[in-house]
């Protein structure tokens, strides 16, 4: 990442004087675009073009960019696609700084035509330095800077607030502004990306993290064209404390890699992407819905120190609702109130109540009996965030704001109101919002899927990025090889040994001692039990030689073409077995996976991926949400497992994996055997790939 560099959008978002390229009064964008530029009170010089005309919009009209009294900073160019080059490249002949290219049909898709046409405009950037925001985009609106190029009048009238957005798809990005705005959340910047031929998500995300007005970043994602300038524009933004909000399509199975191990057909793309965002503490928002919720937490602008909740409701079906809610959701704990708090609800609440977190209160018997059941629960040692179930005054609704005040006066922990369900939300409860400063959100799971988020961005900005360890000197040979690398490295290894014929896989088995495991070892079979190439607990030496002699015969039968280099005899190691797999993806890097291992792990679908390193605590998360969680904890009777040498052989394999990464493609054990506590665990089977200069 040490060449990463960033392109400068400000000249596209606050220009200081700008061209309108393709004015007319028959064209709607132009208009509407020349038109907010005005109303909305832009401070700098607009110029329109058209060469067939002298005057528009009430205002001299000028035919090339070239023409113009002065140079301008920036030109909003909305002319077919064929005509765009020629206007730019006058354009910075005549010293323009940036434009905004509307047109489509430039760079995307396979026709040869469209695509020279992007290759000559990023080539004419390059050369020139002139910044493009587009093509194929909608242009974007700055509100604290008067800038609106964005051609929707309603665009203009959102209230200028704190959140920037970035959105590689225009129209959703209209969609997203207002849906948004209608629930008090304020825009500081809103951005069409296009087809990002030369500003792309990073510069604009390396741009907010500077920009003062900026205090949260939302982005709709189709896709991401450069990783690492992303991944160090949104550590920047992790230390600088804005978080950033992102939705993502492309979810679907069909972006998974065909290779040859386990991890690569079950970690696809998203899962990746999923595991970048995890490092860098980027919010991935399941639907826009969810989007609104998550903006209007962060919006708040308090982090919490810890994830525990102090939820106070008027209902005991609300309460029920809640609690089946948590283990689906997770990132959510709920402890019980301290004894000095349940005394201080007690003197607000009716004596029926029963004093417990999640909390019934019933209908308090005013605001301010309400206010100070709130106040008892936010000063509570064991609460790290107030969730009050509350909705905004509407219609015959009336709430008391100073109420609400005092609650959010009383401490510097997040305090969050909450609705059941969605409602409508009308201007008079939007001004209660923005008086109260409490963000009221709409739905019971959105609302615990946000806060969760806020939980664990605060906990995520509260660790340091792990850094690489240095890559090894020393490559990775054949699979024998590779497990003295790891059992060297602190992973343990089952007794084995590796034979050529029957009888010498019984005389070492009887020396390894009995049960034992018999696997074929050929480097053209990946999954040996697709071929039946492996046989387990096997109690003497006549049943071994038996079984080495089916075993190759089976194997030659399903795969005929595979040479087969011996038989590997290995100790019968017993205990909950669990995939644990490394490899390179090409955007993000070296990566983790981690989950329940054996025959079934595709079926199953139970893995957690990280990007490397991985610390104990990152292991620990990932482990709390698989259902390998239960059973490493001991399932229907039987012994818990060593999680903690679970957790620390983690930590050893991706350090192995790093330093060998520039040998190494794919390095995978599955499976891991996890003893029962205290007794470790065994690398059973290990699989590896070698890198392709």
């Amino acid at each position: 990442m040490e060449d990463v560099h960033f392109r400068d959008p400000a000249s596209t978002l606050r220009p200081q004087s700008l061209a309108i390229v393709g004015a007319s009064d028959r064209a709607r964008w132009p208009e509407r675009i020349f038109t907010s530029l005005r109303k909305g009170g832009f401070p700098g010089r607009i110029y329109p073009i058209n060469p067939r005309l002298k005057e528009v919009w009430g205002t001299t009209c000028y035919p090339d960019l070239a023409s113009l009294p002065e140079p301008v900073e920036h030109a909003v160019v909305i002319v077919p696609a064929p005509a765009v080059q020629q206007v730019l490249e006058e354009g910075v002949r005549s010293g323009l700084k940036s434009a905004t290219v509307y047109a489509a049909h430039i760079g995307e898709g396979t026709d040869p035509e469209v695509v020279a046409r992007g290759a000559a405009l990023k080539d004419m950037a390059a050369r020139s330095g002139l910044i493009v925001a587009g093509p194929n985009c909608m242009g974007g609106n700055s509100l604290h800077d008067r800038y609106f190029g964005y051609p929707n009048t309603d665009l203009c009238k959102v209230p200028a607030g704190a959140v920037s957005i970035v959105s590689q798809s225009g129209g959703t990005l209209q969609f997203i502004v207002t849906s948004a705005a209608a629930r008090g959340i304020g825009f500081s910047h809103m951005v069409s990306s296009g087809n990002e031929l030369c500003l792309d998500l990073a510069d604009y995300v390396n741009f907010l993290v500077d920009d003062p007005h900026t205090k949260v970043i939302a982005l709709f994602i189709e896709g991401i064209r450069r990783a690492d300038a992303f991944m160090v524009a949104a550590g920047r933004a992790l230390a600088a404390g804005k978080p950033i909000i992102a939705i993502k399509t492309g979810r679907s199975k069909q972006s998974r890699d065909a290779a040859q191990s386990h991890t690569g057909a079950i970690a696809g793309d998203f899962t990746v992407f999923e595991a970048m965002c995890e490092r860098y503490g980027i919010t991935l928002c399941a639907t826009l819905e969810d989007m609104f919720e998550v903006m209007l937490v962060f919006q708040a602008g308090r982090l919490p120190r810890g994830p525990r909740v102090g939820f106070i409701t008027t209902s005991g079906g609300t309460v029920d609702l809640l609690y089946d809610y948590f283990e689906e959701i997770g990132g959510i704990e709920v402890p019980d109130f301290t004894a000095e708090t349940k005394a201080r609800i007690a003197g607000h609440a009716t004596s029926d109540t029963a004093i417990k977190n999640p909390l019934d209160s019933g209908i308090p018997s005013s605001e301010a009996a309400g206010a100070e059941i709130s106040k008892a629960v936010a000063a509570d040692p064991n609460i790290d965030i107030l969730a009050w179930a509350g909705v905004l005054p509407g219609g015959s609704r009336k709430r008391d704001p100073d109420a609400l005040r005092s609650v959010l006066a009383s401490t510097d922990k997040p305090v969050i109101a909450f609705g059941r369900t969605t409602y409508m939300v009308g201007p008079e409860a939007l001004t209660f919002q923005n008086e109260v400063g409490i963000p009221f959100l709409q739905g019971l799971k959105p609302t615990l899927r946000a806060i969760a988020a806020l939980s664990s961005y605060s906990a995520c900005r509260a660790r340091p990025l792990p850094q690489r360890p240095a890559i090894a000197v020393s490559g990775a040979g054949d699979a024998t090889i590779l497990a003295d690398d790891l059992a060297a490295a602190g992973i343990p290894v089952p007794r084995s040994a590796m034979a050529t014929t029957p009888a010498e896989a019984a005389i070492v088995a009887t020396g390894i001692g009995f049960p034992v495991a018999l696997k074929i070892v050929s480097p053209d079979i990946s999954h040996k039990t697709e071929v039946e190439g492996v046989r387990l607990a096997l109690s003497s030496a006549a049943i071994v030689a038996h079984a080495a002699g089916e075993l190759t015969d089976g194997v030659r039968r399903h795969a005929p073409s595979a040479r087969i280099d011996g038989l590997l005899v290995q100790e019968m190691v017993s205990g909950v077995e669990v995939l644990l797999g490394a490899r390179t993806d090409p955007q993000y890097g070296p990566f983790l996976v981690l989950g329940t291992g054996g025959v079934f792990v595709e079926v199953l679908d139970d893995v957690a991926a990280r990007l490397l390193p991985v610390t104990p605590d990152d292991v620990r998360a990932m482990i709390r949400t698989l259902k390998l969680g239960k059973l490493l904890a001991g399932f229907r009777g039987r012994r818990a497992c060593d999680v903690e040498a679970l957790v620390a052989a983690v930590c050893r394999f991706g350090d192995f994996f790093l330093r060998h990464r520039t040998v190494l493609s794919d390095l995978e054990i599955n499976p891991l055997i996890v003893r029962p506590a205290g007794e470790g665990v065994c690398a059973v089977d290990i699989r590896h790939a070698p890198a392709t200069s």
